[in-house]
């Protein structure tokens, strides 16, 4: 099973991803992750990113689309994959399609972006790595530590406003990768608004699994 994953950012991609990797026994290939073992490793690819990187400049579709194929290359996805982050534009998925990498459905989980700012800008963390939510999973003292009594802290990327811009991009960006693969019938849309194991519930029929 070859997939993408698609949805905003704070929809639960990264969840889903966990779930259908162990399910499926298929590696996900994340950009960011592939991005910096690709660096690491000093790949031909690699070092173009790197070049761009340093330079303060974004590493452009050509590159990326050249790392993905690099990493698709390795024996582990040789019974498919799931693609997390990429294609992130047309542009990618087009180059995608020009590499004559077959995709088997686009699975796009679908969450308003109220309650994705809701999600969100709820979480908490600690500097020991615990890991809260205002409404979802909240501490036993407000702003609080539950594990070490330190206070909890906001993520930059989980500010309200930082979200927004974040949504912003996305619709104006990767939003149209919907109507791109509901065009070559791949596109198969999942209620991202229910709870997690629901969610699950339902991204696995939509697999078969």
């Amino acid at each position: 099973m070859k997939l993408i994953l698609l949805g905003a950012p704070g929809a639960g991609k990264g969840t889903q991803a966990e779930i259908i990797c162990e399910k499926l026994n298929i590696p996900t290939i994340s950009t960011g992750a592939i991005l910096r073992q690709a660096m690491k490793d000093g790949t031909e690819m690699g070092l173009k990113a790197k070049a761009f990187i340093e330079a303060g400049d974004l590493v452009p579709d050509e590159v990326i689309i050249g790392i993905v194929n690099e990493r698709l290359a390795a024996d582990d996805c040789k019974n498919g994959f799931i693609l997390d982050g990429v294609p992130r534009t047309i542009a990618q998925a087009e180059a995608i399609d020009a590499m004559g990498i077959k995709i088997d459905m686009a699975l796009n989980i679908v969450v308003k972006d109220e309650t994705i700012i809701e999600r969100v800008s709820g979480r908490r963390v600690c500097s020991c790595g615990a890991s809260y939510h205002i409404k979802y999973k909240p501490s036993e003292v407000e702003g609080v530590c539950d594990k070490c009594g330190q206070p909890l802290t906001i993520r930059k990327d989980d500010e309200p406003q930082t979200v927004l811009d974040r949504l912003t991009t996305y619709h104006k960006l990767t939003q149209p990768l919907e109507d791109y693969y509901r065009a070559k019938g791949l596109l198969v849309e999942i209620d991202g608004e229910q709870s997690v194991e629901k969610t699950t519930e339902l991204v696995l029929k939509a697999l078969g699994v």
